[in-house]
């Protein structure tokens, strides 16, 4: 198997040229493959190659910015939590409550009920974040009870200072799941991945201080 460039330390040569592999090789390469599952493949090449060239800043900082990106992940999931949280306890008569009738609702009463300008829902259609469907005589845009609760879903996401373009994928899942209620088993599977993801960074740290040592 041919592993990829940089992530072991240079090999010797026999006098018929042939490479040779000490102890040193088998502990860069353990660290490597402790790398992966928490890193990925890309970064964990990448924080061996800045190792064996001398330049352990730079594997830190590589690392740094992984622990960075699984805390974003963290802090997206506990938002949407939140929000499906909100909207599952919220009133059918507080503000954020919105009743689509059997033919759905308009865009102007929709609006108001979540306290937003109708300008902000077509900012929204046009993010992907609602996708009302057009009357066939006025051409005014109607909701359906799905687009309701993706218009209270990103109201609520919004809230807690989440741009458009982060909330896109979220609604996404939502649609794929067929809904809030079977989006718990997505959320419940997410919170798994995060924390073997968390333990996976651990055990790369350890694998990874190890060969540090051995190099000296």
């Amino acid at each position: 198997m041919s592993w990829p460039w940089g992530i072991l330390p240079a090999a010797g040569r026999t006098p018929h040229g042939y490479r040779t592999y000490t102890p040193l090789h088998a502990q860069a390469l353990a660290a490597f493959l402790a790398l992966v599952p928490g890193h990925g493949h890309r970064t964990a090449t990448s924080v061996m190659r800045a190792v064996n060239q001398g330049a352990a800043d730079e594997a830190f900082r590589l690392i740094d910015e992984s622990h960075a990106q699984l805390l974003e992940d963290r802090l997206t999931l506990r938002a949407v939590e939140n929000a499906l949280r909100d909207l599952e306890s919220a009133d059918t008569s507080g503000p954020d409550a919105v009743a689509s009738g059997p033919g759905g609702t308009f865009i102007g009463p929709l609006a108001g009920r979540l306290g937003i300008r109708p300008a902000t829902l077509r900012a929204w259609e046009r993010a992907g974040l609602v996708r009302p469907r057009r009357d066939r005589l006025t051409g005014y845009r109607v909701y359906d009870e799905a687009d309701v609760r993706d218009a209270r879903l990103a109201h609520q996401l919004r809230r807690g200072g989440y741009l458009l373009e982060q909330i896109a994928p979220l609604i996404t899942q939502v649609r794929a799941a067929g809904g809030l209620e079977p989006l718990e088993a997505t959320l419940s599977d997410w919170h798994g991945q995060l924390s073997a993801r968390g333990r996976a960074m651990l055990t790369g740290a350890a694998e990874l201080e190890a060969y540090l040592r051995e190099r000296g």
